[in-house]
């Protein structure tokens, strides 16, 4: 199974300021393999998700070993485009 991306359903926009959109593209650009699992754009309907990372902000990153990697977006997007994506197998502070 390939790493789940959180995110929500207004990403059809593609307007490269939409936060979920930029974590997709780094995600896309550097051949990352994800499934998308889309939550509700209102923060009040995403009870899924805060179950899932304790809080209700998307986007959000589940690896295969149900670890989650969640930041802001810009900041996600970066460690993507840096090849930086925490690795889960590698354990605290070395992904």
């Amino acid at each position: 199974m390939p790493i789940r991306l959180h995110r929500c359903s207004k990403t059809w926009l593609h307007l490269g300021i939409e936060p979920c959109w930029k974590v997709q593209r780094e995600l896309d650009r550097r051949g990352i393999a994800y499934e998308i699992v889309e939550h509700p754009n209102a923060r009040w309907h995403r009870e899924a998700i805060d179950q899932l990372s304790g809080q209700k902000l998307l986007p959000v990153i589940e690896f295969e070993d149900g670890t989650i990697y969640r930041e802001e977006s810009n900041d996600m997007a970066a460690r993507i485009r840096a090849g930086r994506l925490p690795d889960p197998a590698a354990g605290p502070g070395e992904g």
